[in-house]
């Protein structure tokens, strides 16, 4: 045992002590064999800790996404139903209205319909009633033989020609389109002054129509009185036809044609067939010589002109009324319009915010399928969210 192994260092090894020293240094290989190993272990149970951790975390994260997520759906399906309410709300708001709009559209021009035919029958029935009175014309022109006793005097003649051409257009006229006795500018009154609708004009009626002569002519009983009263109506009748173109015929003022009324249907019948000369002169002056009942037949159809008028005038209100209706109608489909872009935008929005949920979903399962391999002893132990940063920037 004494016997020298080998020279170590200039110094000899004997058996005994090679022995011994093998012993401690296998004793000291098992010790580092034993520490290393529960270094490994402790190691191992460090990383499966920090594991469990990062599982932990990560599925807290996964949670709170998918919370999110949830939220986020929710919160879509609840953008689009009240959409769907609001739009269903619109069409149905869009809808009653048109109706009604509509609805009065049709109830006004039902209206005007109806009150035109009214109109047109009441005119026919006055028509009817001319043609019953130019009929009996013939009955009445036997019947007025003479009208001495009630015009006697001049003063009540002319309030007798004055009343009844007031009676009949006070009976065809509305109030507002006739004037009796009004002053011109140049101080002169016709008796009555008509003013038709869409002409500022007045149209002159003059009902001092000169009947002394036609009196005396009645009462001639031989050939050269007869000539002599002739003469005299001619006379009176022609200058009065010029007095009433001297005294109305006024350029903006009045019409250039006026009207002379006689009174009574006998005389206007003996103008026509006796003295047409006098006709063809107060028409070649613009006056118009007329009886009663053709004053009357005047002034129905100064009537209808006057009603024609009136129903234009309705017309345009209604075309005013249905413009401001296309201009709120095109107005609402202008903010239906707006609304309809809206609503893309809010669509859009949505598309977009599924788009960023999907990107969010996909970077979630793409971190929840990562891998970390072991870390080496001398490698720093990196916090899991810094680590998890390099890991989705490689």
């Amino acid at each position: 045992m004494n016997q020298i192994a080998f020279v170590l260092l200039e110094r000899p090894v004997s058996w005994a002590e090679a022995a011994f020293g093998f012993a401690g240094l296998t004793l000291l290989l098992l010790v580092l064999a034993l520490l290393s190993s529960w270094r490994a272990a402790r190691r191992r149970e460090i990383e499966a800790a920090m594991a469990a951790e990062r599982a932990r975390e990560m599925d807290d994260k996964v949670a709170e996404m998918n919370r999110q997520q949830a939220e986020l759906s929710g919160r879509m399906q609840t953008m689009a139903e009240i959409l769907s309410t609001r739009q269903g709300d619109l069409a149905r708001i869009m809808a009653e209205r048109m109706d009604g709009l509509r609805q009065q559209v049709g109830a006004g021009l039902e209206q005007n319909v109806r009150q035109t035919n009214e109109s047109l029958g009441r005119l026919q029935e006055r028509l009817a009633v001319i043609d019953n009175a130019q009929k009996n014309l013939t009955e009445l022109t036997g019947e007025v033989v003479t009208l001495k006793d009630v015009l006697a005097n001049k003063q009540a003649r002319g309030a007798y020609g004055q009343g009844r051409m007031e009676a009949i257009i006070r009976d065809g006229l509305p109030a507002a389109f006739f004037s009796f006795q009004p002053t011109l500018s140049t101080g002169k009154r016709p008796d009555c002054l008509v003013t038709l609708p869409g002409d500022g004009r007045g149209l002159v009626i003059d009902a001092k129509f000169p009947l002394e002569s036609f009196t005396m002519l009645r009462e001639a009983r031989g050939e050269e009185a007869k000539k002599h009263a002739s003469a005299r109506v001619r006379a009176d009748v022609g200058q009065h036809v010029k007095d009433i173109a001297e005294r109305y015929f006024l350029p903006g003022e009045t019409q250039d044609m006026a009207l002379l009324f006689v009174p009574s249907e006998a005389i206007y019948a003996d103008l026509h067939e006796h003295f047409d000369d006098i006709i063809q002169k107060a028409h070649r002056a613009r006056v118009m010589i007329v009886s009663p009942s053709l004053l009357a037949l005047a002034i129905q159809l100064m009537q209808s002109l006057v009603r024609d008028a009136r129903m234009r005038e309705e017309a345009q209100v209604i075309q005013a009324e249905v413009g401001k209706l296309l201009d709120d109608v095109r107005r609402l489909g202008e903010r239906v319009d707006k609304l309809d872009s809206h609503f893309r935008q809010a669509q859009y929005d949505v598309a977009q915010i599924r788009t960023s949920a999907g990107k969010v979903t996909g970077r979630a399962e793409r971190i929840g399928a990562l891998e970390f391999d072991d870390a080496s002893p001398n490698e720093p132990q990196l916090p899991f969210a810094k680590a998890v940063k390099l890991k989705a920037a490689e």
